[in-house]
């Protein structure tokens, strides 16, 4: 260390280091704690999935250390930070920094690089109080240099980002650069060559091929391993950082680098060595990121100047970390996702708890109230072989959308199943209280069922598109962002109303739109944000998207059902449409999720069926004075504001799957032969009609309804019609209301007299 007496330029007194549970900022916070008693060391960290408290251990019983758990993206906790805590320096190190997840999620790289760093500069703008900003930046943000480059790009080089990740930090420096120049902000910006070390979380090369190295499995090396990167050990950029902070001169940028280059494929070959093993066997060669620079080369003379040197020399360097490594083969918990060839963010299975202490001056991101110091709660992935532990359910679900029709059977369904769940309390648009319910229930998986569909239909939203577009577009990707984020799989209901017949696909050839095909029906504002929606959660690796169409359920009296609805019109198009009926893909959505299917799946019923036949069904079922009439879709659009969707869907996906799944006809019910069937529940059956199902399908039959006639007595007796399809006894036929509310209507179709242990249905 350099000694503290040569260090007078400037003298912090209470520091802010943003992103201090990572890896590069924790090593400069534990050395500034011990180095610098005098300087109080305010740590915040929103705990993501690179970060932990372990990585702070050597500072917990410091009296000069303080932690905070927040989001540098809350501009009322970074205001009350730096006023509560008298703040006069930050040292900004808060941000995403992998390049393979930024090809995935590069908005979560703009909201954390950009924004958290906007709110952070527009904070030391209003509190006025801020005599050091240092902005942690890094070498990409000057793109590729030559390969035959003998000087390192210098700090006055241009910006010439490559990948989405480097892009947000040389716009986050162009906003540090801005206060500057604008607001007098005394900023100082760092550029920074590749750091090893111990505590960096595994999804970077060196941790990585170590963990890998220790399993006995291949390293994987991108493209020929032929790129070169310069590698600095972890105490030396922190000793760089101290060298900043108190001798850097304001409206000036520091590289961080050494000259001292190695190509992957070297690294590799090193590791290998260290652990014995024979390369030619042990590396492996996989596909290549979308882009890779071939060359990171920097000028580290100016940084040179204040008085800082490289001090660990390569080998040293690996050396230590393999140690620090195999002495602490847990200290990331389970991170099998990280160690892919080409890892993204939170793919590791997760989902489950992992309680670690902290010390007792650790805040909540609250600026009111200070959580409990014995403990903070953080979800960390675990292997799926302790999801069965005795003492922790399997499964616990999240579910939005408690006054809607899909939510509300979800819940049943789990309470039928025995599933832990609750109901999300947030607003789909509303980030923090989202974030809210995702710590306080800790689930396993969400299930997103809200959702704008009109009011009452979707001509609704041609008129409130805003309100639309915050529910269905907005919420949505807060919601499968802040799921992603936390390593949860979110099941999302999805419209297939985003497709119409057209030459490719035309209506009765029982050809059917696929998951992978493009959407082609923009007739209605609703399907538009359906379709965007869509496209964009293919960027999230961590939804299973459901495309539901024209639902239908046994609850006759919700306005959603579909046959409710086309109930009431005098008039309905005849076109046969993909249907899902929800008695039977509700709980196979459960299944979904206790498998962990991810993607997009046409999520109904094999098959179609057109408006005549499910009002067909209805009249002969239901109400046997039911009349309607038909017209065309020319005079439909009249009486409509927007267009309706009509398609079929291929579900051979989802067949495949769930090879037990009905087609559509069968679901509704796959025979009408009750018009003229006399059943008696005693030992005999009378038939009156020859086509009835034969005698193995009445004994299930007559099983059914003696076994509904015990549970429902003699006395006010409600019921419903039972499927008889063979191999399928027990279940409810889906679209007819199991209890039927009126009873005037009951005794139109039927009349029900005691007889000794049974009784006798007529029709």
């Amino acid at each position: 260390m350099y000694g503290k007496r040569n260090m007078t330029s400037y003298t912090p007194k209470n520091i802010l280091i943003t992103g201090a549970a990572g890896f590069i900022a924790s090593h400069v916070a534990n050395r500034l704690v011990r180095s610098y008693p005098d300087y109080k060391i305010v740590v915040l960290d929103k705990l993501d999935y690179c970060s932990n408290l372990k990585n702070l251990n050597p500072s917990r019983s410091s009296p000069n250390f303080k932690f905070v758990k927040g989001d540098i993206g809350s501009a009322d906790l970074v205001n009350y930070l730096l006023i509560t805590e008298n703040i006069d320096t930050i040292m900004h190190f808060a941000a995403q920094t992998h390049v393979d997840n930024s090809f995935g999620n590069s908005f979560e790289f703009t909201k954390n690089n950009i924004y958290g760093t906007h709110v952070l500069l527009e904070a030391c703008k209003v509190t006025r109080q801020i005599r050091r900003f240092i902005h942690v930046s890094t070498d990409e943000v000057y793109g590729e240099t030559e390969e035959d480059a003998v000087v390192g790009n210098h700090e006055a080089s241009q910006l010439l980002p490559t990948n989405p990740y480097s892009a947000t930090k040389a716009g986050a420096e162009m906003l540090v650069m801005a206060y500057g120049r604008s607001y007098g902000l005394p900023v100082i910006t760092t550029r920074g060559n590749n750091v090893y070390g111990p505590n960096q979380f595994p999804e970077k090369l060196i941790p990585k091929f170590i963990l890998l190295a220790m399993r006995g499995k291949p390293l994987p090396i991108h493209g020929d391993g032929s790129n070169v990167r310069s590698y600095l050990y972890c105490e030396d950029v922190a000793e760089a950082f101290e060298v900043v902070l108190h001798k850097g001169e304001v409206g000036h940028v520091y590289n961080i680098g050494t000259k001292k280059e190695r190509r992957v494929i070297d690294v590799a070959r090193d590791m290998c060595n260290l652990f014995n093993m024979d390369p030619e066997a042990s590396i492996k060669f996989v596909e290549n990121r979308p882009f890779n620079d071939q060359r990171y080369f920097l000028d580290d003379e100016k940084l040179k100047s204040l008085g800082w040197a490289e001090r660990t020399t390569w080998q040293e360097g690996l050396k230590k970390t393999m140690e620090w490594y195999t002495s602490n083969p847990d200290w990331w918990g389970d991170v099998s996702g990280a160690l892919l060839p080409h890892p993204r963010m939170l793919m590791m299975p997760g989902g489950v708890e992992r309680v670690i202490d902290v010390p007792e001056n650790v805040q909540s991101d609250s600026p009111h109230a200070a959580v409990n110091s014995s403990q903070i709660r953080k979800i960390v992935p675990v292997s799926k072989t302790n999801s069965n532990s005795p003492d922790k359910p399997s499964f616990k679900f999240l579910i939005y959308g408690r006054t809607g029709w899909i939510g509300g059977l979800l819940g049943k369904l789990c309470e039928k199943q025995g599933i832990q769940y609750e109901y999300g309390k947030g607003r789909l648009e509303d980030r923090s209280s989202i974030l809210a319910d995702i710590q306080n229930v800790k689930p396993t998986h969400v299930f997103n069922a809200a959702g704008v569909t009109g009011r009452p239909n979707v001509d609704w939203c041609e008129s409130h598109k805003t309100e639309t577009i915050r529910t269905n577009v907005s919420g949505t990707l807060t919601l499968a962002d802040i799921c992603r984020e936390h390593g949860i799989l979110m099941m999302n209901f999805a419209t297939g109303c985003i497709f119409e017949y057209d030459a490719a696909h035309p209506e009765g050839s029982g050809i059917g739109f696929k998951e992978e095909d493009t959407p082609n029906f923009t007739g209605s504002f609703y399907s538009k944000t359906k379709a965007m929606v869509e496209e964009l959660l293919k960027e999230y690796d961590n939804v299973c998207t459901l495309r539901v169409r024209m639902p239908i359920s046994s609850d006759l009296n919700n306005p959603r059902n579909f046959v409710t609805k086309i109930a009431r019109y005098d008039k309905v198009v005849n076109i046969p449409n993909s249907m899902s009926i929800l008695d039977e893909l509700l709980p196979i959505s459960i299944e979904m999720a206790k498998r962990n299917l991810r993607g997009i799946w046409n999520f109904t019923n094999p098959g179609v069926v057109s408006h005549n036949e499910v009002l067909e069904m209805y009249k002969e079922y239901i109400n046997p004075a039911f009349k309607w009439a038909n017209f065309t879709l020319e005079e439909q659009a009249r009486v409509i504001v927007a267009p309706r969707s009509n398609n079929e869907l291929d579900t051979s996906k989802l067949k495949k799957e769930f090879p037990e799944l009905l087609s559509i006809k069968e679901s509704l019910i796959n025979d009408s032969s009750f018009e003229s069937t006399e059943i008696e529940s005693t030992d005999k059956l009378k038939i009156s009609d020859p086509s009835f199902p034969n005698p193995a399908k009445l004994n299930r039959l007559k099983s059914n309804w003696d076994r509904m006639n015990n549970e429902l007595g003699s006395i006010g007796l409600q019921f419903g019609i039972y499927r008889s399809r063979m191999g399928k006894a027990n279940q409810k036929l889906n679209w007819v209301d199991p209890i039927l509310r009126s009873r005037s209507r009951l005794m139109q179709r039927t009349t029900f007299s005691s007889s000794g242990e049974g009784g006798s249905l007529q029709k």
